[in-house]
């Protein structure tokens, strides 16, 4: 991996509802405010058909940035799982028994991200991962999903192979309207120093996005069932404010915007299916 990848993918991420767990145990399930490593991954593994033993090494070696258009909000789902099914098809315990009666139903804490929407650059310097990836997501093996098989994707995921993706990760067209209070930063999320984004101007206390602001334990290692494994990885925040002219709202107004952006500077785009 070099310093500075020359070529990358662009991918867009919106959807009704969102889930990217970095905390999710048995009955809780969170969701963190931007798309994690291991969504990501698991979404490419996905499209490349991959079973879930199956080894992620090169995936991990995609560098990840994220643009945070819309940030959505919240929402918690009131799930239950198991409720008024016989006896013997009561959800299995661990001990490979069926819960007892007046146990069979399991409430769980679920939370999705709604109305959000995001655009990322994955690079890398191996030209063969990405041409991969690139048709894994144009043709997926598996259905993709928002970090939920519950959370299918709008539209098309990707939208091109490009030279420098972070040059067009922050000239893109914003999915969201120009705010009525005056000029709100939009926030740029990283596994690598933010500091070579071409960006003019920092929001106050952004930091200089060449320092991290903190770990996240989204780096997956194993999807295995009852294997799986993640490791901690350096989490970059920068946040910045764009010109009022890239913020081009939503619905088709929008899309064909990013249409017009892709036709005229992206090589590879993906199929037109606005």
């Amino acid at each position: 991996m070099t310093e500075n990848p020359a070529r990358g993918l662009l991918l867009r991420l919106a959807g009704p509802l969102q889930s990217w767990g970095t905390h999710s145990k048995f009955l809780r399930r969170d969701t963190a405010r931007f798309p994690t490593r291991s969504g990501v991954v698991g979404l490419l593994a996905a499209g490349l058909g991959r079973e879930r033993q199956a080894p992620l090494d090169d995936l991990t070696e995609l560098s990840m940035t994220v643009r945070v258009d819309r940030p959505g909000v919240v929402l918690s789902d009131f799930h239950t799982v198991g409720g008024g099914l016989p006896a013997d098809e009561t959800v299995i315990t661990v001990d490979g028994e069926r819960r007892t009666k007046g146990k069979g139903t399991l409430v769980s804490k679920r939370q999705y991200l709604a109305d959000a929407a995001f655009t990322l650059a994955l690079t890398s310097d191996d030209e063969e991962l990405l041409h991969s990836c690139a048709s894994a997501l144009r043709d997926p093996h598996w259905p993709l999903f928002l970090g939920r098989r519950s959370c299918p994707p709008e539209g098309p995921v990707l939208l091109g192979t490009v030279d420098d993706p972070l040059q067009h990760l922050v000239r893109m067209p914003l999915a969201a309207k120009r705010p009525r209070g005056g000029p709100q930063p939009i926030e740029f999320y990283g596994d690598r120093p933010l500091g070579v984004l071409p960006v003019n101007t920092d929001a106050p206390d952004s930091g200089d996005g060449d320092h991290h602001s903190g770990e996240v334990t989204d780096e997956p290692m194993s999807f295995a069932p009852l294997e799986r494994l993640y490791r901690p990885r350096p989490l970059y925040r920068r946040a910045a404010y764009l010109p009022d002219a890239r913020y081009e709202g939503f619905g088709t107004g929008y899309l064909e915007k990013l249409q017009s952006y892709i036709d005229t500077h992206i090589s590879h785009p993906q199929r037109r299916t606005w």
